[in-house]
């Protein structure tokens, strides 16, 4: 895999995944999850390894979408353990990523929910 910006702080990381994503880059999108990070994609299923999260972002950017930033919600952290979020622009639920520290001081993405919707009554 090429050598990629690392992520030196948090926030950084949904700011090179939507460059990325916009750019059609999967192995880039690829290169902000952990060896085995789980992503809870497609909805009502999960991706598991950044192989498989690769393959899957292959296919999504196949169709060229585009992405805007999200203002993050307050993160929350414990040690090298960090929860972000995003809530999306169209207002359905939230986004949710768990992020881990690296020995470098890079964050990787661990656990990936892009799609919350809000429950039904």
């Amino acid at each position: 895999m090429p050598q990629y910006e690392k992520a030196m702080h948090r926030e950084d990381l949904t700011r090179l995944f939507v460059a990325r994503s916009n750019a059609g880059d999967a192995d880039g999108v690829a290169a902000l999850y952990e060896e085995d990070a789980v992503m809870a994609y497609p909805p009502g299923d999960r991706t598991v390894g950044r192989e498989a999260i690769r393959a899957l972002w292959e296919k999504v950017l196949a169709n060229n979408p585009r992405f805007e930033p999200e203002r993050p919600l307050p993160t929350l952290i414990s040690g090298d353990i960090a929860l972000t979020s995003t809530p999306p622009r169209d207002g359905a639920g939230a986004r949710a990523q768990v992020v881990r520290r690296q020995p470098d001081g890079s964050w990787l993405r661990l656990l990936d929910q892009p799609e919350f919707v809000a429950p039904t009554r």
